[in-house]
């Protein structure tokens, strides 16, 4: 026998001992790094090779997100948090995948709330060819999520007489003729019905009356108070909504703790 046969002999011996030796040794149920080492010169697998043959591919849910971020996060000039656009894509995307016949549409309206109402704050995303159909453009808030006339909101709420923002994922229905009060006049525009689809902060949109629409109350350079509409420019959504409705999405997003941990359309699209 030569002595590199003799060595490598030796070595085979050992590691067999630690390996059968482990199953008998009280508290070793879990492997250490040794005998996984061991094991693996004995069985003839290389243990980095197989951890990672062996990790989690990619799910589609977050190859469609990344792709999206990828695409479009260089068009969008200032988010309020680092997770803002990765949780509108995200939620859209789930939703779609469980409700194929209801995202007919390939649109996403994605307003920023933790923005101030002086700042550009919207967006509408083609999500099937990951490009920017409009914005960043002012959107309202509603005059119940803050205290002063220009800002950012503060407060939520899905409650009926609130007047405030309710955050989270809608679905588009019809548009109609809006009719709306500003400035002790009113003023008639484009709405388009929402369906509030995350349960507990907005599924009360529909009943409450919280549209999309145009107001005169939002201009280039800042945007209003609404009742809790994410309302737009006149002219804007003219051109916007029609292409947005019967099929398309919208996602309100704010910095909110409360919301961020449990929406549950946030929470069933989690990894």
């Amino acid at each position: 026998m030569t002595p590199d046969k003799s060595i490598q002999g030796l070595i085979v011996a050992a590691a067999a001992a630690i390996v059968v030796g482990a199953h008998f040794v009280p508290g070793h149920e879990r492997s250490g790094p040794v005998l996984e080492a061991a094991t693996a010169f004995v069985s003839g697998h290389n243990v980095e090779t197989d951890s990672a043959v062996s990790a989690k591919p990619e799910s589609p849910l977050m190859t469609a997100t990344n792709a999206a971020l990828g695409k479009l996060s260089s068009s969008v000039r200032q988010l309020s948090h680092p997770q803002a656009l990765a949780t509108a894509f995200r939620s859209y995307f789930a939703f779609k995948a469980a409700h194929p016949n209801e995202v007919t549409k390939p649109y996403l309206y994605y307003v920023d709330y933790g923005l101030p109402s002086t700042t550009p704050r919207g967006y509408v995303f083609d999500m099937s060819s990951l490009t920017v159909v409009d914005g960043p453009f002012t959107v309202a808030h509603g005059r119940g999520s803050s205290t002063s006339q220009y800002g950012i909101p503060t407060r939520f709420s899905n409650a009926m007489g609130s007047a405030a923002t309710s955050l989270g994922l809608y679905l588009t229905k019809a548009t109609y003729a809006f009719q709306g009060h500003a400035g002790g006049s009113t003023y008639r525009s484009i709405g388009m019905r929402l369906m509030g689809v995350s349960h507990g902060f907005n599924d009360n949109a529909f009943t409450r009356g919280v549209v999309a629409h145009g107001a005169p109350y939002v201009t280039p350079d800042k945007a209003g108070r609404s009742q809790g509409c994410p309302a737009m420019e006149q002219e804007r959504a003219q051109r916007l909504l029609p292409k947005l409705a019967d099929g398309a999405m919208v996602f309100l997003f704010a910095p909110d703790s409360h919301w961020l941990t449990a929406d549950p359309q946030l929470a069933g699209s989690g990894e």
